[in-house]
C-alpha cells in the first residue's frame, strides 16, 4: 500500500445550522413515533415511559459519578501530555497507549472528534486516532460496575476483550490503509 496517499478534510467548514437541522429532524422523528405509539396504546405507551424513568434514575448515580471520574482524568492529563505520549516514534507503543487511554475515558462523540481533529494537526497518526476513538467508543473499562450489573461478569468482561481485541484490528487496518503501516 505504498501508494496510498491521504488527504486530510478541514471539517471546520461544516457549518452548525445543517447540525442543527439534523437534531430537529431526530427530534421530530422522535416525537412522531412517540405520537404513534400513544395513539395506538395509551397504556404501553404510559407504562413504558415509566419504566425507562425508573431505570434512568437507577442509573443515573453510577453514571454521574463516572462522569466526575472522566473530568477530574481529563483535568489532571492536560492535552501536551496525551500529545508528548501518543506522538511516539513506535507507531505501535503509541497505538497501545491510545487504546489503553481510550479505554479507560468516557466522552462523548462532539468532544472526542474535534479532540482528534486538533491531535491529528499536531501530528499524530490516524493508526494512533483510530486505536483511541475506537476504544473510546466500544470498550468501557469505567463503564464496567455498571455493565457487571445488567450483563454479568462473565458477559461484561468477554463483551470488553473482543471489543478491545476488535479496536485493534480497526486500527492496523487504518494504518495500512492510511499508509502509515505496511504488511
Amino acid at each position: 500500500m505504498r501508494g496510498v496517499r491521504c488527504v486530510r478534510n478541514d471539517i471546520s467548514h461544516t457549518s452548525r445550522p445543517v447540525i442543527d437541522i439534523v437534531m430537529y429532524y431526530m427530534y421530530i422523528i422522535t416525537g412522531s413515533v412517540f405520537l404513534v405509539s400513544f395513539i395506538a396504546n395509551r397504556e404501553k405507551t404510559g407504562k413504558a415511559l415509566k419504566i425507562g424513568c425508573k431505570r434512568l434514575l437507577k442509573i443515573m448515580p453510577a453514571f454521574l459519578i463516572m462522569l466526575m471520574l472522566v473530568s477530574l482524568l481529563l483535568f489532571l492529563l492536560p492535552e501536551t501530555v496525551i500529545v508528548e505520549y501518543l506522538g511516539h516514534r513506535n507507531t505501535f507503543i503509541g497505538m497501545l497507549l491510545a487504546s489503553l487511554f481510550g479505554s479507560v475515558t468516557i466522552m462523548p462523540g462532539f468532544i472526542v472528534f474535534p479532540l482528534c481533529g486538533i491531535l491529528l494537526k499536531q501530528g499524530i497518526a490516524y493508526m494512533i486516532l483510530s486505536a483511541f476513538t475506537t476504544t473510546l467508543m466500544m470498550v468501557g473499562v469505567l463503564t464496567y460496575p455498571l455493565e457487571q450489573a445488567y450483563l454479568g461478569h462473565k458477559v461484561a468482561i468477554l463483551r470488553n476483550l473482543i471489543s478491545f481485541g476488535i479496536a485493534l484490528i480497526v486500527a492496523v487496518m487504518t494504518g495500512v490503509l492510511f499508509g502509515e503501516l505496511w504488511l
